[in-house]
């Protein structure tokens, strides 16, 4: 399938975020550091010629709150429930540290298929592969960490997770056009 230009942002970092706190489906608001991290993102964004780029956005509130910061040449900015972050059920507001850490390659990854009551990096990945399928045109996604990663999946491949940044795209901007990843910082 060929998908329409895009360009993803992940949420600035969250006062759980700092913490090591799983959030989910819950809400944090941004640090001090999280507000800067979405101002660099409209300033990347600022560089960019977004004429007729639709901009979507996750409802979690960290989500809005970046939106607000970082795209403010947005004539509107529409939201879907499809851009959330993945549900970590049981372990939502929880310390990563108290959890058990699954062994394997991803250990961080694959955490979140073991939460009680989760939806699963499947789940995530088909509501973003539904999202996806709906875009008419070019857009500018306000997402999360995981639901940026599945989206970069789908359209992009597997490739365009072989290098992760440690902060899962707080503060950059993923660029993917025709088949490439590019990460702007």
């Amino acid at each position: 399938m060929t998908y329409p230009d895009l360009y993803i942002l992940r949420h600035g970092q969250t006062e759980w975020n700092a913490q090591e706190r799983m959030q989910g489906w819950l809400n944090s608001p941004l640090t001090p550091k999280g507000k800067a991290d979405a101002a660099r993102q409209g300033e990347i964004l600022q560089t960019l010629d977004l004429n007729g780029f639709d901009f979507w956005c996750s409802p979690s509130g960290r989500a809005v709150q970046t939106a607000g910061i970082a795209c403010p040449m947005a004539e509107s900015i529409h939201t879907d429930i499809r851009l959330r972050e993945i549900g970590v059920g049981d372990w939502a507001g929880r310390l990563r540290s108290e959890l058990p850490m699954p062994g394997g390659p991803d250990p961080y990854m694959a955490q979140y298929e073991i939460a009680p009551n989760g939806e699963g990096l499947d789940a995530v990945s088909r509501r973003a592969a539904a999202f996806l399928a709906e875009l008419k045109g070019p857009a500018v996604l306000i997402t999360h960490g995981i639901t940026s990663r599945a989206i970069r999946n789908i359209v992009i491949g597997p490739d365009a997770l072989a290098n992760p940044s440690v902060h899962g795209g707080q503060g950059c901007v993923y660029s993917l056009s025709g088949g490439v990843q590019e990460m702007l910082i």
